[in-house]
This record gives structure tokens, C-alpha cells and sequence, in this order.
């Protein structure tokens, strides 16, 4: 018998699509991946060499739950001087990845039947958090005519008695924007007179091109007490499967934090959290050069996409998606069949022109789908060619 709870939440289709292509790819079929959201350039080396040396070292016993002072002291002094939020290295709780820090917090302020705000198109986790969590997800969609931007009259709207946060991601996985300093700031004005929690998913900043990032907590005292501050470094320095992220808050939120991983997981690995403390220590450089790598794969896809047929995409201005306009496509037919929504696009792409895209259905928005680019450029550019192809032999 399995609880009420779970069977509330739905597998993730981004693993479902994953596990497609492996088994193509294990048959010989050659399939260019764009589904996968993790960085394609390999752990820095300097990064590893701190990995192998603490184990030299004998860092291999349990740390304390938070983590090691040496880590919360440098993501401490990482947030003020990147960021301009003063928070210690008390209010930084070092958990598995961003994920895990990511449903502690929703855990920790939500009760059940709590109302959680998740402005849409969203990453496909948020909403199973919140229903694993006892909440209740609040959708409140955003406009690409605006470029996805938060839609505050919206949000103000969506607001109730019940309402304990709301789940924000700059820059957005899967649409790109990146929030601008007035929205934030007309967010956080709202998150201080009605008291809810702005929870905010900051694992793509170092990905922002175009425009600043900004940290909702670094606005004002005020909106920095309602604010809990997602992070890892999975993204920014391509250490996915080392497993580490943070969350930062005010006293009473991350005690509660503290306390439900002290039950769960405890603390992160002790070997990542001496890797971690070297990527925020040492050499920056290459987070720069791989930032202007995917800015420039970026500029590549938009310009080809320009040029094709019933399909278009807005400027992302971070991470490394495109999120791809297919409505123009709905009614249309590939070979006799009319192509009607997201899902039946993907398949199709990946049966016939063996690319893997994510329809956008997985974040709540059916006229997209999305493609990552954190893959080689000779893979981009035959992703390209194969969607241009696909695309001329729809009627």
C-alpha cells in the first residue's frame, strides 16, 4: 500500500524522456540530446584535485549536519560579495545538491493544505515538492510577450489566507528570463505585507548574459527576512554528480531546515563539501569561459531558428534552454499525422529526426518545447540541420 501523499505526484517526464534516448542510443541510433539540463564541460580540474586530496587527506568521516564551517564561511562571503546578502555562515545549510535544500525549505513553512505560488512555465519538480510536502500548488502563468517576466498583478491576485511561499527561479528554468531588480522588488514588497516566504532557486545565476542577475534577498532587510536563498553548484561549475548546494535564511527557517536534514540525509558528502569550498575559493576563470560558450551556442540557435518554418523563441537572457514556440505547428500534419500538442511533437522528433527535446506540457505550458544547449557545438549545429529538415516536411 503506498500513501495518498506520493501517489499525489507525478514521475518526472524529463527522467522518461532521459531513459528513451539511453535505450536508443544502446540500440546504435545516433540522437542528438537536447533534454538533458546539465552542463556538457567536464568538473574544472582544480575543483577534482581538491576532491582527491581530501580523501588523501582523510576527510571521509561525517561532518556536521550544515556543513563544514570552512564551506558556510566561503558561500557566506560568496553571497555578500556577489550578491549583497550579509547573511553568517549560521543562516547556510549545506545539503545534496539544490534539490534537497530546495524541499527542505518548501518542507519546512509548509503545512498541509498550505498554499505554494509557482509562477509558470516552472521546473517540473516544484509542483511534486509541494504535494509531497502537504501543499497545495497555486499556478500563476507568465506572458512571453513580457519575456516571461513575473506577472505581480497576478501573483497579488493568487494570494489567500493560505498562502506560505512562493517558489521563484532566476534565471528560469525552462524559459531563460531572467527577473528584473523592479519586479523583485514589487515581489518582495508583496512577500513583506502579506508575510509568505519568497523561496528562490538561484542554481542558473552565473548563466545570466544579457542582463544582471539579481537576488531577491539583497533588495532590503525586510524582504531578506522573507526570503529563503536556493543555491548549488551543479550549473555554475559543472559538478552535477559531486551532489552539492546550500540554502541560506533567517535563524528560524534554517533551524527548521537543519533540524528536517538532520533526520533525512544528514549531512552532504564530506568529500564534495572540500571540492565545493575549492570551486568558491579558487580559480573563477573558467566559469567565465564557459558562460560565453553557452552565449554564443545561444546566439547560434536563435539565429538558425529565425530562418524556419511555423516555429519561433524569445531572447533567453540565462541558463542554457531555449524554449521553443511550436503553436504554430498545432493543426499541421508530418507525413499524414497532425501534430496537436508538445508530447506528440517531442515523440516525433525523436522517432523520426532523433532529436530529444522536453515538450513543454512537463512546465505546465503545451506550446513549447525545450531545448538545452549544453551540448558541443557540432552536435547544435546537426540539431539544427535535423530540426530545419523535419520542419520543411511539415504541411
Amino acid at each position: 500500500m503506498i500513501s495518498a501523499r506520493v501517489n499525489r505526484v507525478t514521475a518526472s517526464k524529463t527522467m522518461a524522456i532521459t531513459a528513451k534516448v539511453k535505450e536508443m542510443t544502446g540500440e546504435g541510433i545516433d540522437v542528438i540530446d537536447f533534454s538533458v539540463g546539465e552542463p556538457d564541460f567536464m568538473t574544472p580540474d582544480h575543483i577534482k584535485a581538491a576532491g582527491k586530496k581530501a580523501i588523501d587527506d582523510n576527510h571521509t568521516k561525517y561532518t556536521v549536519v550544515n556543513g563544514i564551517p570552512e564551506l558556510r564561511k566561503a558561500i557566506a562571503k560568496k553571497l555578500m560579495e556577489e550578491n549583497g546578502i550579509p547573511y553568517s555562515e549560521k543562516q547556510i545549510c549545506v545539503g545534496t545538491g539544490a534539490k534537497q535544500p530546495l524541499f527542505n525549505a518548501v518542507f519546512a513553512v509548509c503545512d498541509e493544505g498550505s498554499e505554494i505560488m509557482i509562477p509558470t512555465p516552472s521546473w517540473v519538480s516544484y509542483e511534486e515538492i509541494v504535494k509531497l510536502s502537504g501543499g497545495v500548488p497555486i499556478f500563476v502563468p507568465c506572458d512571453e510577450k513580457r519575456n516571461f517576466e513575473l506577472d505581480i498583478a497576478a501573483i497579488e491576485n493568487a494570494i489567500s489566507e493560505k498562502t506560505r511561499a512562493i517558489i521563484i527561479n532566476s534565471p528560469n528554468n525552462p524559459t531563460g528570463a531572467v527577473y528584473s531588480r523592479s519586479t523583485l522588488e514589487k515581489l518582495g514588497e508583496l512577500a513583506v505585507k502579506h508575510h509568505f516566504y519568497i523561496i528562490s532557486d538561484e542554481v542558473y545565476e552565473k548563466l545570466a548574459f544579457d542582463v544582471e542577475f539579481t537576488s531577491p534577498a539583497s533588495i532590503s532587510e525586510a524582504i531578506q527576512e522573507q526570503c529563503i536563498t536556493i543555491n548549488g553548484l551543479s550549473k555554475s561549475y559543472c559538478m552535477t554528480g559531486w551532489r552539492i548546494g546550500y540554502a541560506a535564511a533567517n535563524d528560524e527557517v534554517i533551524d527548521a531546515i537543519k533540524k528536517i536534514q538532520s533526520h533525512t540525509t544528514s549531512a552532504s558528502n564530506s568529500i564534495t563539501q572540500y571540492a565545493a569550498l575549492e570551486a568558491y575559493m579558487g580559480d573563477q576563470n573558467v566559469v567565465a569561459q564557459m558562460t560565453e560558450a553557452y552565449k554564443r551556442r545561444r546566439d547560434y540557435i536563435l539565429q538558425r531558428i529565425e530562418t524556419m518554418k511555423f516555429v519561433k523563441a524569445c531572447r533567453a537572457a540565462g541558463t542554457f534552454y531555449v524554449f521553443l514556440d511550436i503553436s504554430g505547428l498545432f493543426g499541421r500534419k508530418y507525413k499524414g499525422e497532425m501534430i496537436s500538442s508538445s508530447v506528440q511533437l517531442a515523440n516525433l522528433l525523436l522517432s523520426v529526426a532523433h532529436i530529444a527535446v522536453v515538450p513543454g506540457d512537463a512546465f505546465h505550458a503545451d506550446n513549447y518545447v525545450r531545448i538545452c544547449y549544453a551540448v558541443s557545438d557540432e552536435n547544435i549545429r546537426e540539431g539544427m540541420n535535423r530540426l530545419e529538415k523535419f520542419l520543411r516536411e511539415v504541411e
